[in-house]
């Protein structure tokens, strides 16, 4: 999207016409973002869309809080990453390989890349949840993070979920005044993509479904 048209959003409109099932073949992970600001009612119409989750007793248990200060972000990002790089070394230990699938790689550069370039990223939206019985709440969060991405890719903003922050969790949630009985539990950085939407690679349905019972390709039961 050009500057000028980023700085000129109808908010009201954007998004408004993608049809569903576009969407949810074409909701990427978009990890390259340009540093352009994005307007805060494109950022609270995308949260709005996390808030149509379902949750059990309808107890909506999400806080949304987006960190766009760049000194704020930067705050971030420098955590983000020393966790990352101690998350990632196992997998670029692994990329070393001749027969390492070229696609694996190019997910780890886009991950890299991300890392590297997250305190230009202008929205670091996290999505927190008050615990029940001590624990969190997350067959509710995690379907209003997949709304929240949709919402993205609907108004054309790049975004992807990611949990490696919680490495410093704690030290983070109390960064955000958050207490200990509403963590958080994901990251979303969100910015106008560098790259496009488009259909990632994925394995054919007919790979996954089954009917009636689980069996092996070879037709056995999978308990035999």
């Amino acid at each position: 999207m050009e500057e000028r048209e980023a700085n000129h959003v109808d908010v009201e409109s954007i998004g408004e016409d993608l049809r569903l099932f576009e969407a949810l073949r074409t909701t990427r992970a978009i990890r390259r973002l340009r540093s352009d600001p994005v307007p805060r009612e494109l950022i609270r119409k995308v949260c709005e869309a996390g808030c149509f989750a379902p949750s059990g007793g309808n107890r909506q248990p999400w806080r949304f809080i987006a960190v766009t200060e760049p000194e704020r972000r930067a705050f971030v990002a420098e955590r983000y990453r020393q966790a990352f790089a101690r998350y990632i070394a196992p997998a670029l230990l692994a990329s070393r390989a001749p027969n390492f699938p070229d696609q694996k790689r190019r997910n780890i550069r886009a991950a890299q890349y991300l890392a590297e370039h997250l305190h230009e990223v202008p929205v670091h939206l996290f999505v927190a949840g008050w615990k029940r019985r001590g624990d969190p709440q997350y067959a509710a969060l995690f379907p209003a993070i997949q709304n929240i991405l949709l919402a993205c890719r609907a108004v054309g903003l790049g975004a992807s979920l990611t949990t490696v922050h919680r490495t410093f969790g704690r030290e983070l949630d109390a960064w955000l005044g958050l207490p200990e009985s509403i963590p958080t539990c994901a990251l979303i950085p969100i910015g106008w993509p560098l790259g496009r939407y488009g259909r990632p690679p994925r394995k054919p349905v007919d790979e996954s479904l089954y009917w009636e019972q689980y069996t092996n390709r070879d037709g056995t039961s999978s308990d035999e």
